[in-house]
């Protein structure tokens, strides 16, 4: 493409989340390539005109001609073999690994808060499959499936959630911050919004590195993608980082997987102005509207923005409109969303779409498809049995990159754990 188009989608037809007369429509999704181009079309004045029917998703608010614009279907495919069988293998992995850690949060083989990513791989694959070994991701608290996808072995992933010593992050993580320096994976995040200074200032090392120190590699720079939900786009670190990265035309992604719930908060009643994407015209920067469902959408404006960001022109923010099958959270019996609306949505499963779009191109048959499918179940049960029989981390560890000098702190002056001196909670509370 020679400028990001926004991908058109077809407005659901369900009752409102918000009545249409509480919020002005906005204006349609445009093709954006620079600030310059969108400020100058005037395509971000607002409309005192209200929409004429109910609002349910974001790509509702958009004009309703917009599916009369849709492109028609490529007469070729937009992958090869190798590419289509990658993208497929990656999400069904996705997939069974966050169902295999529903069933093992409810066994007991897991503790405290866990957030699984299903419905939305198209995203994490959709990026993350077209970056180099040495790009960065930074994720949230739903981060299993981009370190997944970013090449952490799923035993490993496995471990960490079963708070095991050979998790990658020695069992010290847990679901919510998911680490890995050998593959560039900076971490998950429990507070919103917490991770997207982290990928600004790896962005900045990423420019500084080549521009400063002169460590220029031939394929360009390093690019580092923040992945982030809906809800953080209210937040202040994400303005702060969005101007920072546009003044230092920094190479990051700011990637927003906007699953239309913030727990249990809708979007379209949490936010002035409920498309995303507009937001990057404002500080300057390239804003793209994507349907998050679909992985080969997705990877199209991904592939643009890793290489705008590579050859040292800046950063993009890029709203993936997506969907979780489950609750916020396992611990989440999600009764706020409607039937219907979850059922609109698990039609429109990313993985059954390209599984369709793979045979009928002819890229592979379906028997090749589940002999990939029986590969992932295997993968999966191996990481279980893996995690499981995985030893526990030795007390020694306990306050390891707690503190920079432990001493003093946990452990007193002849090298052992305060809290393991009997006169440690003299005087305390038992509990």
């Amino acid at each position: 493409m020679a400028a990001f188009s926004a991908v058109k989608i077809s407005p659901p037809q369900f009752t409102p989340v918000r009545s249409t007369s509480q919020r002005p429509a906005s204006t349609p999704v445009q093709s954006i390539h620079s600030s310059s181009a969108a400020f100058s079309s005037g395509s971000f004045a607002s409309s005192k005109s209200v929409l004429s029917r109910p609002l349910f998703a974001v790509s509702a608010v958009v004009s309703s001609d917009k599916t009369k614009s849709r492109s028609a279907p490529a007469s070729h495919p937009a992958v090869t073999r190798e590419e289509a069988l990658e993208l497929y293998e990656d999400m069904v992995l996705g997939r069974s690994f966050e169902d295999m850690c529903a069933q093992m949060y409810y066994r007991g083989k897991m503790f405290g808060f866990v957030h699984l990513y299903n419905g939305q791989e198209a995203v994490s694959t959709g990026f993350i499959k077209l970056l180099n070994q040495a790009d960065k991701v930074i994720s949230t608290y739903r981060d299993h499936v981009h370190a997944l996808s970013k090449g952490v072995p799923a035993r490993e992933v496995m471990a960490e959630l079963f708070g095991k010593s050979t998790g990658c992050c020695r069992g010290q993580g847990g679901s919510m911050h998911m680490f890995s320096a050998a593959h560039n994976l900076l971490g998950g995040f429990a507070f919103i919004g917490e991770g997207i200074p982290v990928a600004t200032g790896a962005a900045f090392s990423a420019k500084y590195n080549h521009e400063v120190l002169k460590q220029s590699k031939p394929e360009g720079l390093d690019v580092t993608c923040a992945f982030f939900g809906d809800g953080t786009c209210n937040n202040g670190q994400f303005f702060e980082c969005l101007n920072m990265a546009q003044l230092w035309k920094l190479p990051i992604i700011f990637v927003v997987e906007n699953n239309l719930w913030a727990i249990g908060m809708s979007h379209l009643r949490a936010t002035s102005d409920p498309e995303i994407w507009k937001k990057g015209p404002a500080f300057g920067m390239p804003g793209v509207h994507v349907d998050g469902m679909d992985v080969l959408k997705v990877r199209e404006v991904a592939n643009e923005a890793i290489a705008r960001a590579r050859r040292g022109e800046g950063p993009t923010l890029v709203e993936c409109e997506t969907y979780r099958f489950r609750g916020h959270s396992l611990a989440d019996p999600d009764e706020l969303r409607k039937a219907e609306e979850k059922a609109h949505f698990a039609a429109r499963d990313p993985i059954p779409a390209l599984k369709k779009y793979i045979i009928e191109q002819g890229l592979a048959s379906e028997s090749e498809l589940k002999s990939i499918d029986k590969k992932v179940d295997d993968l999966v049960e191996e990481a279980v049995e893996f995690a499981d029989a995985s030893p526990h981390p030795p007390r020694s560890q306990l306050l390891e990159n707690v503190f920079a000098d432990p001493k003093g702190f946990g452990i007193g002056p002849d090298g052992k754990y305060r809290c393991e001196d009997p006169l440690f909670t003299q005087g305390t509370a038992q509990v």
